[in-house]
């Protein structure tokens, strides 16, 4: 099942026709408010009664046209100003393909910082997350951070818990004082690269969360977002780090719009910090399906949108 939604995700067509399907377009609506900035932020004020945070993501990825960089960060920069004056503890969380990073690298460089020090200039100060995507971008996405990270204090980046080489992409960075949101995975990749089975993957990301709550303890400056959906997991990460005399201050539990949202709540009472990912645009599709990848019993919530 993971794999066919995978396939599905990539396949040219499918991205073409399935989202103008209404049951298509029903069933997304459990997992994004809505394909406006707007419908963004109402949901995001939803949450300010009980104090849960927001990250916001706009969907879509790999640019056909340069200039569309310029206004995707425009979008972003407006997105952070509005949820600020409306009194949002929100983030965002950037695509570099989005930002066109495949024509101009130096160009999407000098866009996510204009978004740092915009993000930097609150009260509190917020940060700007580096999405993570495909592995043939792990390379470049981490040497950018790398670079963001010698003027820009307040950027963090995301890394993927099923790759075996996440433990050595961690320990690289552990000198910056880096901000890292650890999640699954949910690209396809081939097991030269990435473990396969749940419970490989699942092992990798307690580990990884171990190592660097080991560091943390060691007196590394460091910040762990946990972003999965998980609880068992959740909980396995709080436990060691209880173990070993840190709280729950040390690491926040990200999960996204619509996914568990007991347990967000839940999470939130028991004293954890819960960030809820908010997704908005129109290109949501393969973002969609990436997403059944990860939970295919949500296949199940999708299939009866076509019922009456």
């Amino acid at each position: 099942m993971r794999r066919l939604l995978l396939w599905m995700s990539g396949n040219r067509w499918m991205r073409r026709n399935l989202p103008r399907l209404w049951f298509a377009r029903r069933a997304v609506r459990k997992f994004m408010p809505g394909e406006s900035a707007e419908d963004a932020l109402k949901a995001a004020e939803t949450f300010k009664s009980s104090g849960i945070a927001v990250l916001f993501t706009r969907l879509g990825e790999t640019l056909t046209y340069v200039g569309d960089a310029d206004e995707v960060a425009d979008a972003y920069a407006r997105l952070l100003a509005d949820a600020h004056a409306r009194g949002v503890d929100a983030e965002a969380s950037v695509k570099l393909t989005q930002l066109g990073f495949d024509f101009d690298p130096e160009r999407t460089l000098s866009l996510v910082r204009r978004l740092a020090d915009q993000a930097a200039a609150q009260e509190p100060a917020r940060t700007v997350w580096l999405d993570m995507e495909g592995s043939a971008y792990t390379d470049q996405t981490i040497e950018l951070y790398e670079r963001l990270k010698e003027t820009h204090a307040n950027v963090g980046v995301c890394l993927q818990a099923y790759l075996k080489r996440t433990y050595s992409d961690v320990e690289r960075l552990l000198p910056l004082a880096p901000r890292v949101r650890l999640v699954k995975g949910a690209y396809a990749e081939p097991p030269e690269i990435a473990y396969q089975s749940r419970r490989e993957v699942d092992a990798n990301y307690l580990a990884l969360c171990v190592s660097m709550l080991a560091a943390k303890k060691g007196g590394r400056d460091l910040f762990l977002g946990l972003g999965t959906h998980d609880v068992r997991l959740i909980q396995q990460v709080a436990d060691h780090a209880q173990s070993i005399g840190l709280d729950k201050s040390v690491f926040d539990v990200e999960m996204l719009y619509g996914i568990r949202t007991d347990q967000q709540k839940k999470l939130q009472k028991q004293g954890f910090t819960v960030r809820v990912l908010i997704a908005y645009g129109e290109a949501w599709y393969p973002w969609y399906m990436r997403r059944l990848a990860e939970r295919p019993a949500n296949v199940v919530f999708a299939l009866r949108q076509l019922l009456p």
